[in-house]
């Protein structure tokens, strides 16, 4: 596992090589002439021409390129528990954003001759050492949103990104997004695999447990300054940031420097699209006393980032999973910045 830097990055892109990476049994080395995608059904009746495509096959057919964030579901999971890791990239960095290009997973359904009326489920199964299988409602696959990629910011994937081929599954938490794509199985009901029925999974504060989940809710974090960081002297800092939802755009961010009791607009920087990173910049005055900063966002769908108290109302404190509650940087008088959590 690794952690993307987002204290120390730019803009929206996460150049491929500083990507976030979470293996399930490691990475692999595929020889991409000899690597087949197979494309079946749960039975017979599902689609009339099962089919199995090579690269070449794949990359001669109609392509899209679209810039999306990719976030594991588990980022910022340990802030449930009030474990406060020093810094942005161990909070919030498993999460990155790129540009994808790939197949749009519609067009080789339509090639095999799905029954859209009873299939309405895909499972997705890597060529890892845990043959990682997930299931992806059909929605997202007919709306053309979710791809079979080979591109990742220009260049082939990495073989830590899932060379030759990955799915794409835009606004849905990473392990959805199966890495070293080698079958795409339709069925007509959810698949409950074991990294479903066991594994990303929501505990509520009831201990019953919130299955298929998938969906990032809007969220947003201060990358500078934030913990780890020093301010050298008063006077004036650019507040920046990094928001994102997995309903769609970013409608708004806000921020504040006393701890939620005043907020202000910040800047939204361009492109803001779907499902992808939003970089934001606010002006700020240091004025040398402790400060407690914070971003919330909003979506364009209306919903609001929530506070630690709002999460945990629903959802306790011994969760891992899906946590975008809002968080807070404590700037101390020596400059210093340090991860902190308002109740």
């Amino acid at each position: 596992m690794s952690f993307a830097p987002l204290q120390s990055l730019f803009g929206i892109v996460t150049p491929s090589g500083l990507h976030f990476e979470r293996h399930h049994q490691g990475w692999w080395d595929i020889d991409p002439s000899k690597h087949r995608l197979m494309i079946n059904g749960s039975d017979d009746s599902l689609l009339k021409t099962p089919k199995v495509f090579t690269m070449d096959e794949l990359m001669r057919l109609p392509s899209v390129s679209r810039f999306h964030f990719i976030e594991c579901g588990a980022n910022t999971g340990m802030e449930w528990g009030n474990v406060a890791v020093p810094t942005v990239q161990y909070t919030h960095g498993m999460i990155s954003c790129s540009e994808f290009t790939g197949v749009p997973l519609k067009i080789l359904l339509d090639m095999c001759g799905v029954d859209y009326k009873r299939a309405r489920f895909v499972l997705g199964e890597g060529a890892d050492g845990s043959s990682m299988t997930r299931t992806v409602p059909m929605e997202l696959i007919e709306s053309g949103e979710a791809f079979v990629a080979y591109g990742q910011n220009g260049e082939m994937l990495r073989p830590e990104n899932g060379y030759p081929l990955r799915l794409v599954v835009p606004g849905v938490q990473g392990v959805s997004w199966v890495k070293y794509l080698r079958r795409i199985e339709v069925g007509d009901k959810p698949y409950g695999a074991k990294d479903e029925a066991v594994h990303y999974i929501d505990l509520m504060k009831d201990g019953t447990h919130r299955q298929y989940t998938s969906t990032q809710e809007c969220k947003s974090v201060v990358t500078t300054p934030s913990g780890g960081q020093v301010l050298l002297d008063k006077g004036f800092y650019n507040i920046s940031g990094l928001a994102w939802s997995g309903k769609g755009k970013i409608k708004r961010v806000d921020v504040s420097v006393d701890s939620g009791r005043n907020w202000r607009s910040a800047r939204l920087e361009g492109p803001v699209m779907s499902k992808s990173l939003t970089r934001f910049n606010i002006d700020w005055s240091w004025d040398g006393k402790p400060a407690i900063i914070q971003s919330r966002a909003m979506d364009e769908t209306g919903y609001v980032q929530p506070s630690y108290q709002q999460s945990r109302a629903v959802r306790g404190t011994r969760s891992i999973y899906h946590n975008n509650s809002i968080q807070s940087w404590l700037v101390q008088e020596s400059g210093e910045v340090k991860n902190v959590q308002l109740s």
